[in-house]
């Protein structure tokens, strides 16, 4: 089982060049080199040449890098994707998606990058949140779903609470979408920098949704978005001694064993490789 760490993923404004070199010597699993909304309209070329040239320059080491693109319909959109390309990023993240026609229009626009390309779509717009397994299931070079929860929260005319209550149908909906097409998908932004125990308490709400990370405003926010969406080592211990009992002879081909005194399922033995696959990357991610 293959799986790349993604618990904290960070945006970084495209036109802040102090931002990109600092971002070489940061602890987030991955950036989002942000060209949309991070960049007024008379920085958008400056920020796309500042993005590219760090992107070319290999920078940011054994991190995951992810170019955030304008919308497809604005008029730096495509010229974005085009120079980013050129780059090679490993991901482009399009933002304003809200169907699978548009999937199909972005797939469209890296049609001729290397393989290796991935990409991301930001989940943002009540359209996006009712076409989600649409958009979804729309295939190409889609691996990841990205919540844009501050969008989100402004187009339904909510409010920003705690327990993010007017976002948690639509959260839902997101992490079933991806789930059901195997994608990755990362939580949205956490606006209140100083508020720490408000931060560690909206991590732990996503990974309890099912987000693989979430996306981050500042650095002080790596370490405990990495610790939260980290399996704890008492955790990993367990889900290792779950593989090896289903491992054993005796135990070959059962659905269900016993160990210490509790019943153990397939299906508790599929969650223990996630975890231990997940422990594992991490660890290799960490000594790089």
């Amino acid at each position: 089982m293959t799986i790349r760490p993604r618990r904290s993923v960070l945006y970084m404004p495209g036109s802040n060049a102090r931002a990109l070199e600092k971002a070489a010597s940061l602890p987030a699993d991955a950036l989002i080199l942000d060209l949309e909304d991070a960049v007024a309209p008379d920085a958008k070329d400056l920020a796309r040449e500042q993005v590219c040239a760090a992107v070319k320059d290999k920078r940011f080491g054994k991190r995951e890098v992810v170019v955030r693109v304008n919308g497809l319909d604005t008029p730096w959109g495509p010229s974005d994707i085009q120079d980013a390309l050129k780059a090679g990023p490993d991901a482009i993240l399009v933002p304003k998606i809200n169907s699978a026609a548009d999937v199909l229009r972005a797939n469209s626009l890296v049609a001729g990058a290397p393989a290796s390309l991935a990409l991301w779509l930001m989940i943002e717009t009540p359209q996006a949140i009712f076409r989600a397994n649409e958009i979804a299931g729309a295939g190409g070079r889609l691996t990841c779903l990205v919540m844009g929860t501050n969008d989100l929260v402004k187009e339904l005319r909510a409010l920003h609470t705690p327990g993010r209550e007017p976002l948690l149908a639509s959260l839902n909906l997101a992490v079933l979408a991806a789930r059901a097409h195997g994608l990755a998908v990362i939580d949205g932004v956490f606006n209140e920098i100083a508020d720490a125990q408000g931060f560690e308490a909206v991590c732990r709400q996503g990974r309890a949704l099912g987000f693989d990370g979430k996306t981050l405003i500042h650095p002080s926010q790596i370490e405990v978005c990495n610790r939260v969406f980290s399996p704890d080592p008492e955790e990993v211990i367990r889900a290792r001694a779950v593989l090896a009992a289903f491992e054993k002879p005796e135990n070959k081909g059962k659905g269900a064993i016993a160990l210490d005194g509790r019943m153990v399922e397939l299906l508790h033995a599929e969650i223990a490789k996630q975890t231990v696959a997940l422990a594992d990357a991490i660890a290799a991610l960490e000594k790089r």
